[in-house]
């Protein structure tokens, strides 16, 4: 049989739930909170996130039991944001990961550390490098939600595990792509949001689709330089698992982090944003960490920059985007 086990409550790790449901022959559903288990035991629907998909109770098994849950399965699918994971696992040790699969859909960095999730997994639990793979886009919960076709990029070191998990994520609407660039496309996954973030800011503020153009052209060099400054291999950054996961995550209706940036532009503060989003933006906290990273290594990074100042420096965002504009070419 095959079993997985999905961590988290939140839109992906449903619409993942709702994903695997298609292929896989029982899925072991970790949610914080109780009465959230209860009510999707009752009316088999998430109802906080995505609340119209309808999951299937004969292969979805919800607990609030996060040791059961990892226990029941060899493959782990982490879909917790990132700042919370480390709280999440924090009745978990390295013991419980031995010989288990484990795959990150979070895209965002662990503050608490300024590591990647794999990296964090790998300092902390103990979990191999061959045993540890990447989910990411161009995707979002929403589409999912309403079965539009969309494309998941799966990154493995190992082909037989890459293997595995495409087939298991593999339906009518979803389709799959392999790669072995594990820390390209999860670093690549983080830095996307920080774009978003600026894409927002800028739509907040009131620039045109011309610009937007401009902005985002950058921002794929951008994320170039990194990925190939903290793990430089061979590449197309032109690949869905970068460029396409930027581009939805830019100009996509359904994005948190352009719609968070969007706020702040229009003059709201990081908090009442926050407060009115009701969602989690994985660039607000991968902001820092990256500008914690780039000052060992160095990268010109200028629309990262222009964020993290607005962000935490609390500079004017019209005064940093005007500085920003005479950067792009």
């Amino acid at each position: 049989m095959q079993k997985i086990t999905v961590l988290g409550g939140g839109s992906w790790a449903t619409a993942l739930v709702k994903i695997l449901s298609n292929e896989a022959d029982e899925i072991h559903w970790w949610v914080r909170n109780p009465e959230t288990v209860t009510f999707i035991q009752q009316y088999q629907h998430n109802p906080n996130y995505l609340s119209d998909v309808t999951l299937d109770l004969n292969k979805v098994k919800p607990t609030s039991n996060i040791k059961d849950a990892i226990q029941s399965s060899s493959i782990i699918l982490l879909a917790v944001p990132s700042a919370f994971l480390k709280t999440a696992l924090e009745s978990i040790t390295e013991k419980d990961f031995i010989d288990k699969i484990v795959f990150s859909a979070i895209k965002g960095i662990v503050p608490e550390h300024n590591l990647i999730v794999g990296d964090f997994m790998q300092q902390y639990f103990k979990v191999p490098i061959y045993r540890m793979g990447v989910i990411t886009g161009p995707c979002h919960a929403e589409e999912v939600a309403l079965e539009k076709l969309s494309y998941l990029t799966i990154a493995c070191p190992d082909i037989s595990t890459t293997s595995t998990m495409a087939n298991l994520l593999t339906c009518r609407y979803i389709r799959t792509i392999v790669s072995d660039d594990i820390f390209g496309t999860e670093y690549a996954a983080v830095l996307k949001n920080i774009m978003a973030i600026a894409s927002g800011i800028c739509h907040g503020l009131g620039y045109g689709d011309n610009f937007q153009a401009v902005l985002i052209s950058n921002a794929i060099r951008e994320i170039k330089r990194f990925v190939d400054a903290v793990h430089p291999i061979k590449r197309d950054i032109n690949d869905s698992a970068y460029l396409g996961d930027l581009l939805v995550t830019s100009y996509s209706q359904f994005s948190r982090n352009r719609t968070f940036g969007s706020m702040i532009g229009k003059g709201y503060s990081v908090k009442s944003a926050h407060l009115e989003m009701n969602m989690i933006a994985e660039g607000y906290y991968a902001i820092a960490c990256i500008h914690s990273i780039n000052e060992k290594i160095a990268v010109d990074l200028p629309i990262c920059n222009a964020v993290y100042n607005i962000i935490h420096e609390k500079k004017s965002a019209k005064e940093e985007m005007k500085l920003l504009s005479e950067k792009l070419t």
